[in-house]
């Protein structure tokens, strides 16, 4: 299986320009292709995992990608998907956020590694350095009005109004391509579903600005779709919202959470989608799902691979293992680090005295409404410290209730956990 056959498979094409022209140029040449992230917050989330693994099957077909950070499209911003006008953000603050999504990225895709490596390049190079004159003697020349009206990113935002500054972004992205075409002779450009028409511009600058040479052009697109789960929300989105990559705004516990709790219609288009997994293997897990939808196999299989490739081994074993515990109510086996990650949207109270009695500790943190509710708690056998029941009334908490000194984790009745905080 060649990789658009590999691709389409999967169900990760939306749109191809020149379909057999593209395959037969995959066939014959090892190609170079890009992809463009722009820096429009300092990190980016799960919507941009389709792109970045799309980039990684084409490495493993023997192609050579390009990860293009937008370090000078992300001071202009993209009009594609949006009803409205992007905030400009300062050049430190652009700059800032290229290099941790160039990280985030790295993470993934390990850049200069292996005999045909990911290459990372940023626009800011050459669009910083270009003129208003030079911008529009040697790209806007070969843009007709009619022509940029008519792409879908334009034309969308033609009701609410675009700024001269956002209508000009497909010229720039035009620009990144034929930029790329002639200094790494990238001859495909990949995107999701909305930059098609940012992608054809490319396209066509390219050939017009060499219209005079005698060599043929073979330049491609390709864009991937956009996913929406099965309830018809748009995917990477929870009600707490976005899943990051980046494990300090997203921990690596809350990420591996949320594929493992991938609705059942859902999960195994996921596993097409982001993971590495062989299709007779997916088949398999997905026999799993009709005959034992209990055990979830699935659902494991896509939290593992996908905690595994985003952060880390270590961060899915550390994962699983505060999986294991609250499950478990086995809470004394945790550590600091861990009560961090699995605790970290429960409510939160700092007792200054590390000696607090449990019936005032229970009041103080808003646990139990009142002394006598506290006490009733403790005796109904209620209250457990750590995974611990305790059930009398006197108690107060000692050294050994504290996590590393740092917290100690109290819950009431089966599932409303407290965490606990010592100044």
């Amino acid at each position: 299986m060649n990789i658009l056959q590999d691709l389409e498979t999967r169900g990760l094409i939306n749109q191809v320009t020149d379909r057999e022209g593209l395959e037969k140029h995959l066939s014959e040449n090892e190609v170079t292709l890009y992809c463009g992230f722009d820096p429009t917050g300092d990190s980016l989330h799960i919507g941009h995992l389709v792109p970045i693994t799309m980039l990684k099957r084409f490495q493993k077909a023997g192609h050579k990608p390009i990860a293009l950070i937008g370090g000078g499209t992300g001071m202009i911003g993209d009009p594609s998907g949006r009803n409205t006008e992007r905030s400009l953000n300062e050049s430190e603050v652009v700059k800032g956020y290229s290099e941790k999504i160039k990280q985030q990225i790295a993470r993934i895709l390990d850049f200069d590694k292996g005999e045909n490596p990911v290459v990372s390049r940023n626009n800011h190079d050459w669009l910083s350095s270009m003129t208003v004159i030079d911008f529009l003697r040697d790209a806007g020349k070969h843009f007709g009005i009619n022509y940029m009206l008519s792409k879908e990113s334009v034309s969308a935002r033609i009701e609410q109004g675009i700024s001269y500054t956002e209508f000009s972004y497909m010229i720039l992205q035009s620009l990144d391509y034929m930029k790329l075409n002639e200094e790494e002779d990238c001859t495909l450009q990949i995107g999701g579903s909305d930059q098609w028409g940012n992608i054809t511009a490319g396209m066509e600058l390219i050939r017009r600005s060499r219209e005079n040479e005698n060599d043929e052009v073979n330049v491609f697109g390709l864009t991937v779709p956009l996913i929406t789960k099965a309830d018809g929300t748009k995917f990477g989105k929870t009600a707490g919202g976005a899943i990051w990559l980046d494990p300090e705004k997203t921990s690596p516990y809350e990420f591996y959470q949320f594929w493992l709790n991938t609705d059942d219609r859902d999960v195994i288009k996921f596993l097409r989608y982001f993971t590495f997994i062989a299709e007779e293997e997916i088949a398999e897990l997905e026999d799993e799902i009709k005959t034992q939808p209990e055990k979830r196999v699935a659902h494991k299989r896509l939290a593992e691979e996908m905690t595994i490739l985003v952060h880390s081994e270590a961060a899915l074993k550390q994962a699983q293992k505060i999986s294991a515990s609250l499950f478990s109510g086995d809470i004394k086996q945790l550590t600091a680090s861990d009560i961090k990650q699995g605790f970290k949207d429960v409510p939160t109270y700092n007792a200054e005295n590390k000696e607090i009695g449990l019936v005032d500790l229970l009041v103080g943190a808003k646990i139990s409404s009142s002394k006598r509710q506290a006490r009733e708690d403790i005796s109904n056998g209620a209250i457990y410290i750590n995974g611990e029941r305790e059930q009398d009334v006197n108690y107060h908490l000692q050294a050994d209730d504290r996590i590393e000194e740092t917290f100690t984790v109290i819950r009431r009745g089966k599932k409303k956990y407290f965490l606990i905080t010592f100044a």
